[in-house]
């Protein structure tokens, strides 16, 4: 067993995981120029906005809420429960919904995906 080196520690990470990274992801990536950047941001921005419209009209008011506390503030299922006065599975349900007899049924993320589609916005 090799002598433990304070001053080089290594971290074993899966050779898997790169090969899901895109160039991009990288440190050292430089991108072709400022166009390039700006572009990126600026449908990311547009995508966002999308997002934040099908949240807005297409979810039911509950649903908006578990979303927006869950995702946007960083609360978890349990807090939401607490502050909405639903048990924590309740907030469950409505953010990922539920299985029934093998089929997902019902949740917000399923909507905003189902939603996305059907607008043209792919993710991976």
């Amino acid at each position: 067993m090799p002598e433990f080196n304070p001053d080089f520690w290594e971290i074993p990470v899966p050779p898997e995981y790169f090969d899901q990274l895109t160039t991009e992801d990288y440190l050292w990536y430089r991108a072709p120029d400022d166009g390039y950047i700006i572009a990126r941001r600026l449908k990311r921005q547009a995508v966002l906005e999308q997002i934040h419209q099908i949240i807005a009209n297409d979810l039911t008011h509950r649903q908006a809420e578990c979303v927006q506390l869950y995702f946007y503030n960083g609360k978890t299922q349990e807090e939401i429960g607490y502050m909405l006065g639903i048990s924590r599975r309740v907030v469950s349900q409505h953010l990922f919904g539920i299985t029934r007899n093998g089929k997902q049924i019902g949740g917000a993320i399923n909507k905003i995906r189902k939603m996305c589609r059907k607008q043209g916005i792919e993710f991976p």
